[in-house]
């Protein structure tokens, strides 16, 4: 009789051992104190927990906590965080304040950080967060960082910014087209953060082309249209600057093609973070809703192996999907070169003949298992995209970001890179811009400009400096080169010194053995230049050829369109962040008195983001 009541005992023991933890759902909106509208992308993090949620684009949020209660965390760049005790209430709405420091520039030096204090950002107020309950979003403040081992290996490839060529002796200037967007964000991550970017960090033609912009749709037959404008450098008043975009054609998404995707996700432990996985599964999850039911999604995962976690799905089946993402963890070593051949061999499986086949990776980029190195990443991409797989690469994470190695697996695989910081970016790039990230309607777009000598005495390329191609490489179809998405805008800007200006920038002396003659018909003519463009349609492997001549109608810069003076205005910024010696002393002050004028409507709010930023920095360096 006893034995039998202790054995009642111990059961009823292990059973009040088993019972599951009650859970509440609390949620609310949080505002912003500056100006009392809703705040999209705060991190909402329950203490002492990787339990976390983002806003949404209303400022509304959900989060799931124990009956017992807690405390919440509420973070977000440039704002005071907010931690509240949870309370018998199931909605917590929350205001956040403003918050500057001092900001620290962060140099990557391999394993080590070197420190110098410069000029002025906001940043956690960490009092307010401590370290054990960092932000959603993910990002560390200077103090924060005081209180971490003071190591970072986040690698960046080294820019050397172009110089002024000579027009006469070398009057052809040849590059492939940047639809990427991801050195923007980054830096934004990182003065958002406290932290001056690594200059190597700021590529300015990924900056300039992180806006849309106010470009015509195409006409004709070609799927982009080319514009061109000219006026004053702003930087500079003795030079001129010369814009050209191209729009690509936007197609409606009931219109586009169906998809073949694969989802390829990092799960290794280095990604165990709120601002990567976590973060990395909501905006997966934003995407799926995007999908229809002839779009179907498989998805590969990789740590210490890879392996295929869902068979290809159809869009309809968006739970199915979503429950599939819910249940990734983190942990175990990083076999990226692993998971990338069993992305591309399920890719090309399911491979769907004149539809969207591609491959979206998702990673911090810390390959260390198999193939690691850029030159054998670069080989096994370059083999994978003949089977006509395009890739996009989506970065998360920071501290051991690998910037070089996303660019080179997202340049040679037929792709587009990006960098998610928070869940606007993630909206930003897989919702607002779903046909341009993921649809191709041009591959292989280069373009060559030829200069007029009897015009223009010298020129440079703004930005694009891993871009550049050779002048014989124009008409090579085996020369690999950038795609454009549908309803993509791309811009690049040419800085120019006319015949006839002196210029600090540009002092050659004239050549001793020989000499180079311009053609009379040069003179005659008022052409500044000509641009000429290749591309290939997405599955042809022959280019087509689109000639465009610029002439020089000397429009004043107040006169240029809003496009001209927003792009020149980013560009100039990201010449400051480089110390550029060709910003001329150019300000932050002038950058935001730039840009200011030309924002235009600016609907989702991008440009008056940057105006902001910008004005901060400004405000700081002048002190």
């Amino acid at each position: 009789m006893k034995k039998s009541i202790w054995m009642l005992v111990l059961l009823l023991i292990v059973s009040a051992g088993f019972t599951s933890t009650q859970t509440r759902t609390i949620s609310g909106i949080i505002t912003s104190a500056v100006d009392g509208k809703p705040m999209p992308g705060v991190g909402v993090t329950l203490k002492g927990t990787k339990v976390s949620a983002f806003a949404d684009a209303n400022g509304r949020y959900s989060i799931s906590v124990p009956e017992k209660g807690g405390k919440l965390v509420f973070a977000f760049i440039g704002y005071v965080s907010q931690e509240i005790k949870i309370g018998t209430s199931n909605t917590v709405n929350v205001t956040l304040q403003e918050a500057v420091t001092e900001l620290d520039e962060v140099v990557v030096m391999g394993y080590g950080i070197e420190r110098k204090q410069n000029i002025t950002g906001a940043v956690y107020d960490v009092k307010e967060a401590p370290a054990q309950a960092a932000p959603s979003v993910g990002y560390l403040s200077t103090a924060d960082y005081e209180q971490q081992p003071q190591w970072n290996t986040e690698e960046y490839d080294a820019i050397n910014e172009n110089i002024f060529h000579d027009a006469l002796k070398n009057p052809l200037s040849t590059f492939s087209i940047d639809v990427d967007a991801a050195s923007y964000s980054n830096v934004r991550r990182f003065i958002n953060g406290g932290q001056r970017p690594p200059k190597d960090a700021v590529r300015i033609e990924e900056m300039v082309n992180y806006f849309d912009y106010d470009y015509a749709q195409p006409k004709g037959n070609d799927p982009f249209a080319v514009i061109t404008e000219i006026s004053t450098a702003p930087w500079n008043a003795k030079h001129k600057l010369v814009h050209v975009g191209l729009q690509g054609k936007k197609i409606a998404t009931d219109n586009l093609p169906p998809s073949n995707l694969v989802f390829l996700i990092d799960v290794s432990g280095s990604m165990d973070e709120p601002n990567k996985l976590p973060l990395l599964k909501t905006s997966f999850k934003m995407l799926v809703e995007q999908l229809r039911e002839q779009d179907h999604v498989a998805i590969v995962v990789y740590a210490g192996a890879a392996g295929l976690v869902l068979e290809p799905t159809s869009g309809a089946n968006k739970k199915t999907i979503i429950e599939a993402l819910d249940n990734l963890q983190a942990g175990g070593s990083t076999a990226g070169g692993a998971g990338i051949q069993l992305a591309y061999a399920t890719a090309k499986k399911h491979f769907k003949a004149g539809g969207n086949n591609r491959v979206i990776l998702a990673t911090d980029g810390d390959f260390n298992i198999g193939e690691s190195s850029n030159a054998s990443m670069e080989r096994l991409i370059e083999e994978k995209r003949k089977d006509g797989v395009f890739l996009t690469v989506l970065g998360f994470g920071m501290g051991n970001y690998k910037d070089s190695k996303m660019e080179t697996l997202s340049d040679k695989g037929n792709g587009n890179y990006a960098y998610i910081d928070n869940i606007s970016e993630a909206r930003k790039v897989l919702v607002n811009e779903f046909g341009g990230t993921l649809f191709t309607i041009a591959k292989d777009v280069k373009l060559q400009l030829e200069f007029n000598p009897a015009k223009v005495k010298a020129y440079r390329l703004i930005g694009y400096e891993n871009r550049m191609l050779k002048s014989e490489d124009f008409n090579n179809d085996k020369k690999d080169a950038g795609e454009l998405g549908s309803g993509h805008t791309v811009t690049a800007l040419y800085e120019i010194i006319p015949v006839g200006v002196e210029s600090e920038f540009y002092k050659v002396d004239d050549l001793k053995y020989q000499t180079v003659k311009v053609e009379p018909s040069a003179n005659k003519s008022k052409e500044l230049l000509t641009i000429k463009l290749r591309y290939k349609k997405p599955d042809e492997d022959v280019s087509k050829l689109i000639v465009h001549p610029l002439v020089d109608e000397n429009i004043a810069l107040a006169k240029t369109s809003d496009n001209f003076r927003w792009s020149a205005s980013v560009a100039a910024f990201g010449m400051i962040l480089r110390e550029s010696e060709y910003a001329n002393h150019f300000t932050y002050d002038q950058v935001v008195q730039m840009a200011q004028g030309a924002k235009g409507e600016d609907t989702e709010g991008y440009r008056i983001e940057f105006i902001n930023m910008a004005k901060s920095l400004g405000t700081f360096a002048s002190k």
